[in-house]
C-alpha cells in the first residue's frame, strides 16, 4: 500500500494549489536564516546529517535532522544554530527572493535522473520505463520543482544579485573531498568547527552508516522504496544510452556546462567547485 500522506503532498505540489502553499510555507523567515538548497536526489540529506553533528554535537538520525535542520515550511520551531539566531533550513525550491544566504548543492543531472527514477518508481508514482520518465524529468513534470536545468539556472542566476550570498557546492566535490568542502561551507555560514570534528562527522555518516540509520528509522519505508541509495558519482556513464545522453544534452546541456560539468562520455572526476561568493 502506498503511503497516503506523501502521495497527497505530491499531488498538491504538482497542482494549482502549489503557489499559495509555497507563499504560506515561506512565511516567518529572517535575514539571518541560511538555506541548504538543492534539486531532489542531489545529496542534501547526507549533507544535513553531517552538518547536524557539526553544529550540535548530536549523533544524527532522520528525526533529529528533520527537527533541527527542517524543510522550509517546518522552520518555525527550528533551533537557532547560526550567528544572530539564524536557522539552517532545507529547501528544494528553485531560487526565491526570500533566500538571502544559501548553500546550493548541485549534482550531475544524469545521475539525478537515474536516482529520481529509482525513487519515484519505488514510491509507485512512475511505473513506466526510463525513456518516458526521462522526457518527463527534462520537461519538469516529475515533481513540483520543475526541470533540473530550470532549477540550476535559477540559482546560478541568483549568484549575480547584490542582495544574495551564495555558495555553490557540487555533490561530486563533496563526495571526493568532504572534509575540505565542509570546512569551506561552515566558514561561509559563519560557524567555526575544528578539523577533528569535521573528520568524525564525515566518518559517522558514511553511505553504509546512513543506510543503517534509515533501517533504524520508524519511518523506514517498505520494499524497494529506500531514501538512501547508492550515492553514485558518474554512475550514468555505465547506465545511459547514447540516445538518452543526447536528449539530456538537448534539454540540459547548457545548464550542465554552466554548472561545470562536461558533456558526452567524458568524466568529471577532475572538476572543482563551481562558484563561491
Amino acid at each position: 500500500m502506498k503511503p497516503l500522506i506523501p502521495q497527497i503532498r505530491h499531488k498538491i505540489s504538482t497542482s494549482h494549489l502549489r503557489v499559495p502553499l509555497m507563499w504560506k510555507r515561506h512565511r516567518g523567515l529572517t535575514l539571518h536564516d541560511a538555506f541548504v538548497a538543492s534539486y531532489p536526489r542531489s545529496g542534501s540529506t547526507w549533507l544535513r546529517f553531517m552538518l547536524l553533528e557539526l553544529l550540535t554535537g548530536y549523533s544524527s538520525d532522520f528525526k533529529k535532522v528533520n527537527q533541527l535542520l527542517p524543510s522550509v515550511g517546518d522552520h518555525r520551531d527550528a533551533v537557532p544554530l547560526l550567528p544572530e539566531a539564524g536557522r539552517l533550513i532545507k529547501t528544494h525550491e528553485a531560487y526565491r527572493r526570500q533566500y538571502k544566504k544559501a548553500v546550493y548543492l548541485v549534482r550531475d543531472a544524469r545521475d539525478v535522473a537515474l536516482s529520481e527514477h529509482a525513487y519515484e518508481k519505488g514510491l509507485g508514482r512512475f511505473d513506466k520505463g526510463f525513456d518516458p520518465f526521462l522526457r518527463a524529468f527534462l520537461s519538469g513534470k516529475v515533481n513540483g520543482y520543475g526541470s533540473w536545468q530550470r532549477h540550476v539556472n535559477s540559482w546560478l542566476d541568483a549568484d549575480s544579485r547584490a542582495d544574495v550570498e551564495l555558495l555553490v557546492v557540487r555533490y561530486e566535490e563533496l563526495r571526493r573531498n568532504p572534509e575540505e568542502t565542509l570546512a569551506h561551507l561552515l566558514q561561509f555560514i559563519g560557524v567555526s568547527v575544528d578539523s577533528r570534528a569535521i573528520r568524525e562527522g564525515v566518518a559517522n555518516n558514511s553511505l553504509d552508516k546512513m543506510k543503517k540509520k534509515e533501517d533504524m528509522s520508524p519511518q523506514m519505508p517498505e520494499g524497494d522504496n529506500r531514501f538512501v541509495r547508492s550515492g553514485s558519482v558518474g554512475g550514468w556513464m555505465g547506465s545511459l544510452t547514447r540516445t538518452q545522453l543526447e536528449l539530456i544534452e538537448q534539454f540540459a546541456g547548457d545548464a550542465l556546462l554552466r554548472a561545470g560539468y562536461k558533456l558526452g562520455q567524458e568524466s568529471n572526476a577532475g572538476s572543482q567547485l563551481t562558484s563561491t561568493r
